[in-house]
């Protein structure tokens, strides 16, 4: 696999990875207990989708590895610069759509939208790198992560990629989920920013330009080794006063989304379907709106005072039917993620 031709295990973990996504989104089992006061079910779910956004940092290193080598700079700009309009346009429209429609109904649209704009001021830092909703976190970061790399590449110092990039998602951790123990703080959460994108990029990045490989057996082991390591430190920070379902990523996370990451690449004809060609197209598009429609959908379970699991079906599978068929429509229409991916920098000079 020398070149950027498609492999199809990638795309259908792409596939895989985002539903993971929409259901940490739809926040499934957590109003309700089942054997206890604590939504367990939801704790094991939720944490069993943590691999996603990790595998997702894995395969864009790996995938933007051959150019971001040769041309560091002038590759991240011309990676990078599309995906921060498709976030600076998102953005705008999650700013500008209402999201409770009941308090719009009561007291207006202005009235709805400041008490969000109100929220999103009062941690300036945090909402740029966020943009107008949550989710939006990710293309900002992957940029970074790029970008980060391409410093080290140019200045002739790849040996020390995993190192450095460790050292960072070390400190996310004593700052992030390992909080409680550590009491340290940072200006924005561990989440955003390089804390888990520049390690998990540069993990896809070294294992393309070492042509590190496992069997499949072998990184099946390491993807069980990393998510029993995973929930074991969650399950000690929940002891500690950490809610379980509340880890974006731990020490574990990073073996079990490489473990992962190595089984797909061993069998890469894994998911070699017209469908999932066609869907992994969408998953861009598909990744921006899917929380537009859950939050759609949590309004309509309101107004129809749907609950527990007959609102987890509504939301969960109604997202998963909306989406792409949302993001068909998307694609036709001005704000066409595909149309954006075709936007290059306004200047073609390299910055090197």
């Amino acid at each position: 696999m020398s070149n950027n031709k498609i492999v199809s295990s990638f795309e259908l973990a792409r596939i895989v990875a985002l539903i993971a996504i929409i259901s940490i989104h739809c926040q499934l089992f957590l109003t309700h207990g089942f054997v206890s006061d604590e939504p367990w079910f939801n704790y094991v779910t939720n944490q069993a989708a943590r691999f996603a956004v990790p595998l997702f940092f894995i395969i864009a290193g790996y995938l933007i590895q051959p150019k971001l080598n040769d041309n560091p700079y002038s590759t991240a700009r011309s990676y990078s610069y599309p995906i921060m309009i498709i976030w600076v346009v998102w953005s705008v429209v999650y700013l500008l759509t209402p999201f409770n429609l009941a308090v719009v109904s009561e007291l207006g649209y202005l009235a709805e939208r400041q008490q969000y704009w109100n929220y999103l001021l009062l941690n300036p830092l945090n909402s740029l790198f966020e943009g107008g909703l949550v989710h939006l976190w990710f293309l900002p970061s992957l940029c970074l992560a790029v970008l980060m790399i391409a410093w080290f590449v140019d200045n002739h110092c790849r040996t020390l990629l995993i190192p450095f990039a460790a050292i960072i998602y070390t400190y996310g951790l004593i700052a992030g989920s390992y909080q409680v123990i550590t009491h340290d703080e940072t200006a924005i959460f561990t989440r955003n920013g390089p804390f888990i994108s520049f390690l998990m990029v540069s993990i896809g990045f070294e294992i393309r330009r070492r042509r590190w490989t496992l069997s499949a057996s072998k990184a099946i082991l390491l993807a069980a080794l990393g998510i029993a390591l995973h929930y074991s430190e969650a399950l000690y920070l929940h002891q500690l006063g950490h809610e379980f379902n509340s880890n974006d990523f731990l020490i574990g996370t990073v073996f079990w989304a490489t473990g992962i990451f190595l089984w797909l690449q061993s069998k890469p004809q894994l998911g070699n379907y017209p469908i999932v060609h066609k869907l992994a197209k969408l998953v861009l598009p598909m990744y921006v709106v899917h929380l537009l429609i859950i939050i759609g959908l949590n309004n309509l379970a309101g107004i129809l005072g749907v609950e527990f699991f007959s609102r987890d079906a509504l939301v969960f599978i109604g997202t998963l039917i909306l989406t792409p068929a949302i993001a068909i429509l998307l694609e036709k229409t001005p704000l066409s993620t595909a149309s954006f991916r075709k936007l290059k920098p306004p200047s073609s000079q390299q910055l090197e």
